[in-house]
């Protein structure tokens, strides 16, 4: 079979930040239920963590019972808590690597995140946030193609030269709103599963594995194994 010809080198890589470089997960779980119990919508009990895995954002915040009007409200207090517990968040082994090799191979790197800028810095360290040329922070909940358009214009990098790299569906969404080919990594938020189905033009199983494909040494085509079936969580009234 002839293989496919390779992926023009990208212009730029923008990362997600929580779930992609931060191993924020057990953190976001450790606070959940205060601030459920905070703002009043449901609870999560451990065994439904790995269900609501395999959901996007909107799902889930459909199957917590959360109205629309209270996102930003959440939103901004989850940040004050990172803020707070951000020396209990480290990055995931291999990505400072990956950020190094990303950036001496000469593509810029940008950071698309929703949490806040001073927040992903002090996480990242001095040395890694140096290597990082354009940060777009604090995009609401489902605001990062907005913010990610902005980007694209602040860095005059054309839609299908920026390879978008992240954890959850909206990660996808924002790329897919764009046209920007995107790379899902199989570490985060967010099954891995659920995002090989939506068919990412790349899934990584390791940061190295970014490195490699900014290098051009490799495809990292995403696959489901033979027989992968996804059971998404029940949610309420049938959303």
């Amino acid at each position: 079979m002839t293989r496919p010809p390779a992926a023009p080198r990208p212009r730029l890589v923008v990362l997600d930040f929580d779930g992609t470089l931060a191993d924020s997960f057990p953190w976001f779980c450790s606070v959940l239920n205060g601030v459920a119990d905070r703002y009043r919508f449901r609870r999560v009990e451990a065994h439904e963590v790995e269900g609501l895995r395999l959901l996007g954002a909107r799902a889930i915040v459909a199957h917590l019972g959360i109205p629309r009007w209270k996102l930003p409200l959440i939103a901004r207090h989850m940040h004050r808590l990172a803020a707070r517990d951000a020396g209990q968040i480290a990055l995931f082994p291999g990505v400072p690597a990956m950020l190094a090799a990303v950036a001496e191979a000469g593509v810029p790197l940008a950071i698309l995140s929703s949490n806040r800028a001073d927040t992903v810095r002090r996480v990242l360290g001095p040395d890694n946030a140096d290597r990082i040329g354009t940060y777009a922070c604090g995009a609401s909940v489902f605001g990062k193609a907005r913010r990610l358009r902005t980007l694209l214009a602040r860095t005059g990098v054309a839609p299908d030269r920026a390879l978008c790299i992240g954890d959850e569906i909206r990660d996808l969404e924002a790329a897919r709103a764009l046209g920007c080919p995107f790379g899902a990594v199989a570490w985060g938020y967010t099954d891995s599963r659920a995002l090989a189905a939506l068919g990412p033009e790349h899934l990584f199983s390791e940061p190295a594995e970014i490195a490699r494909l900014v290098a051009g040494e490799a495809d990292h085509m995403p696959r489901l194994a033979p027989g992968t079936t996804l059971v998404p969580l029940p949610l309420p009234n049938g959303s």
